[in-house]
């Protein structure tokens, strides 16, 4: 069965205007405010597609990562993930350019290959990573608390 999930925006203005972000399938956050400027300079209280993107990677990927460890008789007691991504000016106009993982993880009985191993096969399969491979820079740091 195929997941559907919905968000809106709101916007006002042209690049320099303002918008906001609604998540409404799930009605977990609304009205959060996204801004061209948001994007580019400070933050100010205000999200942008980026970070969005980056909580999206982070927590897919922390439940592939769980999910393989769990398939290999391993799972984690505990797994702290974050995704750093990277947008910027390329000719042409901008682009995200990379997303940089990294997790640190509490697993029982495994050695930090195993977990090294681990962490780049739920890098490869989680699909949010997939939805962004050929296109964007991948890559994750792993370490074993």
């Amino acid at each position: 069965m195929a997941a559907v999930r919905r968000a809106e925006v709101k916007w006002e203005g042209n690049i320099q205007g303002k918008g906001t972000l609604t998540a409404a399938t799930s009605g977990a956050f609304r009205d959060l405010p996204v801004t061209w400027a948001s994007r580019i300079e400070r933050a100010d209280g205000k999200t942008s597609p980026e970070e969005l993107l980056a909580s999206a990677h982070a927590s897919c990927y922390a439940m592939a990562l769980s999910f393989g460890l769990g398939n290999a008789g391993k799972p984690p007691q505990k797994l702290e993930v974050s995704a750093t991504v990277t947008f910027d000016q390329v000719p042409g106009g901008f682009k995200v350019k990379s997303s940089v993982l990294e997790v640190k993880g509490q697993v029982p009985g495994l050695d930090a290959k195993g977990f090294q191993d681990a962490a780049e096969a739920a890098k490869d399969g989680c699909p949010i990573s997939q939805a962004l491979k050929g296109n964007v820079e991948l890559s994750v740091k792993a370490t074993l608390a």
